[in-house]
């Protein structure tokens, strides 16, 4: 299995009769998707996704892919074409789209019309042409066909890329619902065709590659879910994705059967679900949809709320409920069901939420206590399936972590791929197919963006250390004013303090250490401002720490008399 690693470096002009392949997006976290293909100049761009951030990275609303592998070539992108509608895989497309608004953006039907809703938020007039399952589409010297996948949201493609140089099947986030809500099931019949004709490239979901045997159908789910509602005597909260439409038409039609109506909470819920409804995705009657302002006009037991927060996002409508300051209050009586998956890094911020609704009074049923909760990737048995299936040349596994990865690969080398056939590289590695061979051949510079506020790529690693620290260890401000002339301090040091020791009393035996060292530094004959500071930073800092254990920021400030 060949492995890209940071030494290796920068790649080597693609050859004439190459396609290159190099993930920019979505090979090491399970988000920001984004995957771009070279051939003869012109580039072709399958998913533009966002990841969100960790408790780690305090401060960032989003993180991007990095584009600059194509920044000094978007004349040459042919098109954007989207596998489905998540935020990891389209939230990055308004962000790409303004450094070249005119790209064509191909996607399903309901893809689209919920792009075309985020677009017109960064109010942005987006090229976008719709596609079919079936349906066949030449973009420069690109031939894309699209595949039916079965996902936790509707509208879900995979993708076919047919270049001279070789062919590419992408399967996007898919698994093997055989009842799913919809009745469209992944196209396996269309998967063994292309297999047929030839896969030089198969890029294949890896998310579940860890998890044995099959993944459970979205129907499986509605038990517990029926439970959940004939135990409930008071309000019902349910939080999900807001994209997970499917999911979203189960609690519906359970609420219907119960004599419950319901409503919408959360900006991206009320905006997906009218989407949804307008183009027949989700559908119920003409006035079981409740205003927030018809909620106090029904008792508790005919109402369910169905809002955003699943993954206890901080401003999220549930995080809001479980720290009492949303409109909806809940209390004993009320049951509150997280019906999603636990995206890894936000354990913390969930378990706060459960332990805040808890505390409220409300009984909380999650994927832990009960199965409110399947899947939307194919596990092992699938994959196996899939590889059997389609019997590609080269193998690429994509979308999740390292160990993710490393289990699809593992999967494709027990099917017979041979193991230098397998690429297994993150994201930034370059792999080059040249007559139905795949080579990683370099890597190219593939850092995190982050989006902080109006702020784009402006925040680094630097910036953010910074934050962290702030947040465990606080900051101390020192004030010292110095004649150079002299050579002594003549004001201060004087010391504040936030976030560590309150009481700045605390700081009076260091203070004489400071000035001596300073006036010290003086009699020396040194008389810069700078580095008279780091003098008070490096005398402060050993003190702290020698006698608190602690490392704050420290902010020096000298100045001359």
């Amino acid at each position: 299995m060949t492995h890209a690693h940071p030494e290796l470096g920068t790649p080597p002009p693609l050859p004439p009769n190459g396609l290159r392949v190099v993930p920019l997006g979505g090979l090491g976290d399970v988000g920001r998707n984004m995957t771009a293909f070279e051939y003869a100049g012109r580039l072709l761009i399958i998913d533009c996704g966002v990841l969100f951030p960790e408790d780690s990275q305090p401060g960032v609303d989003l993180i991007l892919p990095d584009f600059d592998f194509i920044r000094d070539r978007l004349d040459a992108v042919e098109a954007i074409v989207l596998t489905h509608a998540h935020e990891d895989h389209i939230g990055a497309v308004p962000y790409l789209l303004r450094e070249r608004q005119d790209i064509p953006v191909f996607g399903s039907r309901l893809t689209l019309a919920l792009l075309e809703a985020k677009l017109r938020e960064h109010r942005i007039n987006g090229v976008t042409m719709v596609v079919v399952e079936g349906e066949t589409r030449k973009v420069g010297p690109f031939d894309l066909e699209f595949v039916a996948v079965n996902h936790s949201i509707p509208d879900a493609l995979a993708i076919f890329v047919s270049t001279p140089a070789g062919t590419v099947l992408h399967t996007g986030d898919f698994k093997m619902d055989q009842l799913p809500l919809d009745g469209r099931i992944t196209d396996l019949r269309a998967f063994a065709r292309l297999g047929e004709r030839g896969v030089d490239l198969f890029l294949v979901d890896s998310t579940n590659a860890e998890v044995p045997g099959f993944v459970a159908s979205e129907r499986d789910i509605e038990p517990a879910l029926e439970r959940t509602f004939n135990a409930a005597k008071g309000r019902i909260v349910v939080a999900s994705f807001a994209s997970h439409i499917h999911r979203i038409q189960q609690i519906i039609d359970i609420a219907l059967r119960h004599n419950r109506k319901f409503a919408f909470f959360g900006r991206s819920m009320v905006r997906n679900m009218g989407v949804a409804r307008e183009l027949g995705y989700l559908t119920f009657p003409d006035g079981a949809l409740l205003t927030p302002e018809q909620l106090s006009e029904l008792p508790d037991e005919q109402v369910v709320l169905i809002c955003t927060g699943s993954q206890g996002e901080p401003m999220a409508a549930l995080s809001r409920i479980a720290n009492n300051s949303h409109q909806i209050k809940v209390g004993p009586g009320d049951t509150v069901v997280l019906a999603s998956s636990l995206i890894p890094g936000n354990e913390n911020a969930v378990s706060r939420v459960i332990n805040g609704l808890t505390r409220l009074g409300a009984k909380v049923v999650h994927k832990a206590n009960a199965m409110v909760h399947v899947s939307g990737h194919a596990a092992a048995g699938e994959l196996l399936y899939c590889y059997n299936i389609v019997k590609p040349k080269n193998v690429m596994p994509v979308h999740g972590e390292p160990r993710h990865l490393k289990a699809n690969a593992e999967l494709a080398l027990a099917t017979g791929v041979p193991a230098e056939r397998i690429m297994l590289t993150l994201d930034g590695g370059v792999i080059d197919l040249v007559d139905g061979r795949a080579t990683v051949v370099g890597a190219v510079p593939c850092g995190y963006v982050y989006v902080d506020g109006a702020s784009v790529g402006d925040l680094t690693e630097s910036s953010l250390k910074d934050r962290r620290v702030l947040g465990a260890e606080g900051f101390i401000t020192c004030f010292v004013v110095v004649d150079s002339v002299e050579g002594k301090v003549t004001a201060g040091p004087e010391i504040h303090a936030r976030g560590f020791i309150e009481d700045d009393a605390a700081f009076d035996p260091v203070l004489p250490k400071i000035k001596q060292a300073v006036e010290d530094a003086l009699r020396d004959g040194l008389a810069d401002e700078y580095a008279l500071a780091q003098v008070v930073r490096r005398t402060l800092g050993r003190w702290v720490n020698d006698q608190h254990r602690r490392k704050p920021m420290i902010l020096p400030v000298v100045v001359e008399a």
